[in-house]
């Protein structure tokens, strides 16, 4: 093994021990359903003197068509800008006054409002939440404010040169499949949204059984559903369901060069991968810590630790509930192009020859659990783990049974993942030019 993973290996192990023990003296999640199908999850951390609330919707990219394309995101920051009761202003003032702010976006698989907010202020806090979930103003002139931040982003995304390559390499995978699109939409579908179609959008997204309510911090469980059947008990069904518009991905199989003004090349080369539900996909997140987790993944240690030929290198893996991507990537100099993306090629292959095993594993495995216990350190990132989860069907608590199905990863799941994923990669290679 690499002598770069072992000291890190250790301090993963130890953090995953430690975050163990503490999570073994935490109670129990709440978990309440109201008799209109909203479910409302509230974990109690009495040792920390902050509250934090995710609410999350059914909704995001992967619903969206490519004219509706951007649409949820472009909802939930326009209902940021304003209630029936509070302007834009007002709601930040009145968040900042207990000690917090709010927040809304949408993404791929859920859209989400959100807050923090000192844990004395929590029933103020969840007010703000259910009035900008509830209640939103969409007003006219702050619809046409929020569009042309938007269009900056867009543009900003489309300027940057691995962003631009991921988005890329994402239609090439992807094809047709909703999955291809960035969750901010495009410049011409985000002209075309009117506030006609993000009204229609909002009624036909903000029903109750599709809304998951989650709060951690220092509260009393008992109080905060009861404060929740109050702001949110009346909500009622109404008009048509939206309606997940996901097709079968369609990978290309091809090599796309691009030439664009950039100061690196960009090479990715992108592969399906399983759903989160499949039994292979703790294997595959691990697959991907061995090539990509770190300083100590294959594609650092080769390509850029002794052959120099990275800025940058990694493996992208996300969490969905369709086929995930596994976008392998690399930052390199333009005269390195050529040798870097056959050192890529090579890699990915000799994983398959060469497969992990002994130590390796293990620190891969210690890698991905320890990135999923660092990023649960928060309650607002707590609250975010349970809603998303809970939303998108598979469970508040699979973050816990995830961590447990990777320490049962074995080399012959990882080897197996290699095999049958691994195949026929889509590539897009960015090249600097005019």
């Amino acid at each position: 093994m690499n002598r770069l993973g072992v000291p890190l290996a250790s301090a993963l192990l130890a953090l995953i021990v430690a975050a163990a023990s503490a999570g073994a003296q935490e109670p129990q999640v709440a978990r309440h359903v109201l008799p209109n199908g909203l479910t409302v999850l509230v974990r109690e951390n009495p040792a920390v003197g902050v509250v934090a609330v995710s609410l999350q919707v059914r909704a995001g990219s992967g619903f969206e068509t490519e004219s509706t394309a951007g649409i949820t995101n472009f909802l939930h920051r326009a209902m940021l800008r304003g209630t029936a009761r509070r302007t834009a202003v007002q709601l930040a003032t009145s968040s900042e006054d207990i000690g917090g702010g709010l927040d809304a976006n949408g993404e791929v698989e859920t859209a989400e409002v959100r807050g923090q907010a000192l844990a004395r202020h929590w029933e103020t806090l969840l007010g703000l939440v259910a009035e900008v979930a509830l209640l939103p103003s969409l007003r006219a002139d702050e619809i046409e404010k929020e569009r042309r931040l938007l269009l900056g982003q867009i543009k900003t995304r489309a300027d940057a040169p691995f962003w631009f390559s991921v988005d890329a390499v994402l239609r090439e995978l992807y094809g047709t499949n909703p999955y291809s699109r960035s969750q901010l939409g495009s410049k011409e579908s985000i002209e075309r949204i009117t506030r006609a179609d993000l009204l229609a959008h909002y009624r036909a997204i903000y029903q109750p059984d599709r809304i998951v309510l989650a709060v951690s911090g220092q509260i009393e469980r008992k109080r905060v559903i009861k404060a929740a059947e109050r702001l949110f008990g009346k909500m009622v069904r109404s008009g048509a369901d939206a309606q997940s518009t996901l097709t079968v991905a369609e990978p290309s199989g091809e090599r796309r060069v691009i030439t664009r003004p950039a100061q690196q090349a960009q090479i990715l080369v992108a592969y399906l991968g399983p759903s989160l539900s499949d039994p292979l996909y703790p294997a595959v997140r691990v697959l991907a810590a061995a090539l990509g987790g770190g300083m100590a993944g294959r594609l650092f240690v080769e390509l850029r630790d002794r052959r120099g030929l990275a800025y940058s290198t990694g493996v992208l893996t996300p969490y969905r509930t369709g086929p995930i991507f596994f976008v392998a990537y690399l930052g390199t100099a333009p005269a390195s192009a050529a040798a870097a993306e056959a050192g890529v090629l090579r890699e990915l292959e000799r994983v398959r020859e060469a497969p992990v095993n002994g130590d390796e594993l293990a620190r891969a495995k210690a890698y991905v659990r320890g990135q999923l216990a660092m990023d649960r350190r928060t309650n607002a990132r707590l609250a975010w783990y349970m809603a998303f989860f809970e939303t998108v069907g598979a469970g508040w608590d699979f973050p816990d049974r995830y961590a447990r199905a990777l320490d049962a990863v074995t080399a012959e799941d990882v080897a197996r993942a290699a095999e049958r994923y691994l195949t026929r990669p889509s590539i897009v290679v960015l090249q600097p030019g005019r």
